[in-house]
């Protein structure tokens, strides 16, 4: 049988090139039939990568784009001939020798290309040289600036445009550090400075940059991403193409850096090419957050889109958002041309020497001013959207936001520099910037989780920050120390303790951090507590954690966080109960003065009732001793209302009823008295002030290893009247004592250890102002120590 002769890829891309350019030229003789008049032809260089897919797609949208603007443009007067040169790859010298042959050779009016920044900045020298427009579709450094550049036009969005949303992202799921991994060209490093501020806007850290060689072997890419396993930050913001990202992202897979925990957001230098990525790397990319310009999906979009898909072209694979910019690229060129009036005269050469190299053998364009003015100038709706070029630079657009799940990606979100994230665009809802996570839709994360990571871990190999604890024997509720006699380790907690590992764990970054005692080798105490801040100055601990007090003294040579305690300094003294214990306790209620005045108004008033009834009531009358022992009977028993002889004058019942109020009062006020007297203690302090202390020269106490000790020093206490405790059961037994036998009459301690004492021996003991103020208790830093 013979062999059937199947077309090569290659062949199939020229003949498409061929029909195409056919079709357009035979439009331009319909053109010529009907106008009667003849085209003018303007030469245009286009630089491309031959060698691949991305230069055939752009080549094939350009000329895509010519064909429909002149078919729908028959009276065009102008028609653009291309003139193809192979880039050979991302090699500055092949697009610089491309660009060279171009503009001394053909002497074209414009070109488009080149596709990479690293060959755009020469080509942009050239064509300021020449007053050519440079017009590219895919160079997106922000280093390449129009500006700087007026012949530099770019119809795409520059890499700058969207650390912003980068930043909204970051800042949307509370990330407080991040590493960007970039590649190491002008490509990569150009987004870095503009990246580094965004994310400075939001107070997110960038404590390591990881920069990848452009030809990096798969050693380098895995030594590189070892080094960041090594690190707490666990959120990377991925900047390069897709050929390096690819091989990046496989060799992260492998290495487990695609699980639970870790968070990876891609620039749109991969984003824009996620449709030309083979499928396994896609699937290594699970969980993935990409961004890419906004593209609005029209009509005229779709058409296009079905017209390439049926256009044959099976080597070229599904287009995306570079060959939309080429297209536009195209269309603004050519409506450009036909709005200019070009003379379409030859390249003007001035003084130009013998012995000059090609670099300087080639002249300038005249008609490269006005072009560029029309270029400038030229607005349509495009396929990418509304074509308006702002400073030579499309204007921006919003972004979308997108997941990679399975096989492709899903947009879970835009964002946009007045709403900043949203749902979808165009809502109504939206009325001011946010940066809401719930903005965004379902999201899935890498290790195909849900729930967003944190952002941070404990790296596999790092350094545990060394935290001193003093040692004490006592107030073990703030800080207690205790040893395993087996392992020889100390186990430490404590109210302190607890705030501390409260605030670490609140921290949006890990900290691995171990506590060391302050000991000696047999478990006692090894100084005071300035002692302690001192070896914090001297590096031996990175912090300090316990009852430690923040003085003036201290702050000079360590840093303090902020207190976590109730400040201040007071005095303790025993209390002594001032209530009566004898039997005539019941007449304490009532001064002498008034049991006497009550006495003396008992007899008169029954006095008075006798002289106002004798006359006329027979219960007054008898003998003299009778009416005697009926007065004062009369007179107490009104007391208790008890009473029972008849008052018959109307002025005596007006008497007694004032007497009856009297005696109400008198009796109910001297009940609760006596029982106020007789049910709770009066206690009062026995010593009010300090100066009772100084002059009866008492001994006071304070805690040992305290700042208290030099406090009272400065307060003019003799050193020998000061005795030091270590507890709260010390403190007691050297108040019971009492100042005379050994122990104190008052002592001074702080306002947390206070409360402490006095929770527990409430019934014996009181705190006496005044409070002397001090800062409280915080955490003691290293000044170079930071968190």
């Amino acid at each position: 049988m013979g062999r059937i002769w199947i077309p090569s890829r290659q062949l199939i891309f020229s003949l498409y090139l061929f029909f195409d350019l056919s079709l357009n030229t035979s439009t331009a003789h319909m053109a010529m039939a009907q106008n009667q008049t003849v085209p003018i032809n303007v030469d245009v260089g286009v630089v491309l990568n031959m060698d691949n897919s991305f230069g055939k797609m752009g080549l094939s949208c350009i000329s895509m784009a010519l064909l429909d603007l002149y078919a729908s443009n028959s009276h065009y007067r102008t028609r653009l001939v291309l003139h193809t040169r192979n880039s050979k790859g991302n090699d500055i010298v092949g697009a610089a020798a491309a660009a060279l042959d171009l503009l001394k050779n053909v002497e074209v009016k414009a070109i488009i290309g080149p596709p990479y920044s690293i060959q755009a900045n020469f080509l942009i020298d050239l064509g300021d040289k020449a007053q050519v427009p440079i017009i590219s579709f895919s160079a997106t450094s922000p280093s390449l600036s129009s500006i700087q550049s007026p012949y530099f036009v770019r119809v795409a969005q520059k890499d700058s445009s969207q650390v912003n949303a980068i930043s909204a992202i970051v800042q949307a799921f509370g990330w407080r550090e991040v590493v960007p991994i970039y590649v190491d060209n002008e490509f990569g490093e150009g987004i870095i400075p503009f990246l580094t501020d965004a994310l400075g806007n939001v107070n997110v850290r960038v404590p390591y940059r990881s920069v990848i060689p452009s030809m990096a072997t798969d050693d380098q890419i895995v030594a590189e991403l070892y080094k960041l396993m090594t690190m707490q930050t666990r959120v990377f913001i991925v900047h390069m193409l897709s050929p390096l990202g690819s091989r990046m992202f496989t060799k992260a897979k492998q290495l487990g850096m695609m699980s639970q925990d870790y968070a990876w957001i891609i620039t749109d230098g991969i984003t824009n090419e996620i449709n030309l990525m083979d499928t396994s790397v896609i699937e290594s990319m699970l969980g993935v957050i990409g961004v890419k310009p906004y593209i609005p999906k029209t009509k005229e979009l779709q058409e296009f889109n079905t017209r390439w898909q049926l256009s044959n072209l099976s080597f070229i694979p599904e287009l995306n958002i570079f060959g939309i910019w080429a297209y536009d690229s195209a269309t603004a060129l050519a409506m450009a041309t036909e709005k200019a009036r070009l003379t379409n005269d030859k390249f003007q050469m001035f003084n130009v020497p013998r012995n000059a190299t090609d670099l300087e053998r080639f002249g300038i364009s005249k008609d490269g001013p006005e072009l560029l003015q029309a270029l400038s100038n030229t607005t349509f709706k495009g396929l990418a959207g509304n074509f308006q070029l702002l400073d030579g630079q499309l204007q921006s657009s919003p972004y979308e936001i997108v997941n990679l799940v399975g096989h492709g990606a899903r947009v879970v979100g835009y964002w946009t520099k007045e709403t900043g994230i949203v749902k979808e665009l165009n809502s109504s809802n939206t009325k001011a910037y946010s940066t809401s996570k719930n903005n965004f839709g379902s999201i899935i994360w890498p290790g195909d989780t849900t729930s967003p990571p944190k952002g941070w871990t404990i790296p596999t190999n790092g350094k545990k920050l060394r935290i001193g604890v003093p040692v004490k024997d006592g107030y073990t509720e703030f800080l207690q120390v205790s040893w395993n006699s087996a392992s020889n380790s100390a186990e430490v907690k404590g109210y302190c303790i607890d705030v501390f590992d409260a605030v670490m764990a609140k921290l949006p970054y890990g900290i691995p951090y171990e506590y060391i005692p302050f000991a000696t080798p047999d478990h006692k105490s090894a100084g005071s507590y300035n002692d302690l801040v001192y070896q914090v100055y001297l590096g031996n601990y990175d912090a300090a954690v316990g009852d430690v007090t923040i003085i003036a003294n201290r702050s000079q040579y360590v840093d303090f966080t902020l207190p976590y305690t109730e400040s201040g300094v007071s005095m303790i003294v025993p209390i002594k109960d001032n209530k009566g214990k004898n039997a005539w306790a019941f007449l304490k209620p009532l001064s002498w003065e008034l049991w006497l005045t009550t006495f003396c108004s008992f007899v008169f008033i029954g006095f008075l009732i006798w002289l106002l009834e004798h006359r006329i009531n027979e219960d007054f009358r008898g003998p003299p001793s009778h009416q005697v022992g009926m007065i004062f009977w009369f007179a107490f028993s009104t007391m208790v209302f008890a009473h029972k002889e008849k008052i018959i004058s109307n002025l005596a019942r007006f008497v007694l009823i004032i007497w009856f109020l009297v005696v109400l009062v008198l009796t109910q006020s001297y009940t609760a008295s006596l029982t106020s007297m007789l049910t709770v203690q009066q206690l009062q302090p026995t010593i009010t002030d300090i100066n009772q202390l100084l002059k009866n020269k008492e001994y006071v106490g304070y805690l040992q290893g305290s700042f208290v000790y030099d406090l009272l020093k400065r307060m003019n206490f003799d050193e020998s009247r000061l005795l030091q405790y270590k507890s709260l059961e010390d403190c007691d037994e050297l108040f019971s004592k009492g100042s005379g036998n050994g122990g104190i009459a008052a002592a001074f301690d702080e306002m947390p250890y206070t409360k402490l004492f006095l929770a527990k021996y409430c019934s014996k003991y009181t705190m006496v102002e005044p409070t002397y103020k001090t800062d409280g208790f915080a955490f003691v830093c290293n000044p170079s120590f930071s968190l």
